[in-house]
């Protein structure tokens, strides 16, 4: 009998046509949304017990990068008084948070680390 359960975290992979408008509106900073589309990847991914502990603790990784990422930056603006500084910073703080997840949960899964 096969499992009809879909693996919910495969529907983040629809913010990628968020990069669409980066060919619309000619903004680079929305062609980093088609990386978005790496999470229909997971929708083969049966999300049972050990796939939902291994995304909690890739969760928690990115979690700790943005703590220690966020003050960095609130301090480099502080100390350079550019919001330059700012706008440049939390893009990098959300993308490395991302990155941290993503390549986290990978490696969880394909170790199967407890």
């Amino acid at each position: 009998m096969k499992d009809k359960r879909q693996n919910k975290m495969s529907l983040w992979g629809l913010l990628g046509l968020l990069g669409l408008l980066g060919l619309v509106t000619r903004n680079i900073g929305f062609f980093g949304f088609f990386g978005f589309f790496g999470f229909f990847g997971f929708s083969r991914i049966l999300p049972d017990e050990r796939f939902k502990l291994n995304v909690n603790k890739a969760a928690k990784n990115a979690f700790v990068a943005g703590l220690i990422l966020f003050p960095i930056v609130v301090v480099g603006e502080f100390w350079m008084q550019s919001s330059f500084i700012y706008s440049i910073g939390f893009a990098l703080n959300f993308a490395i948070q991302l990155l941290v997840f993503s390549i986290s949960l990978s490696r969880y899964e394909k170790n199967g680390d407890d």
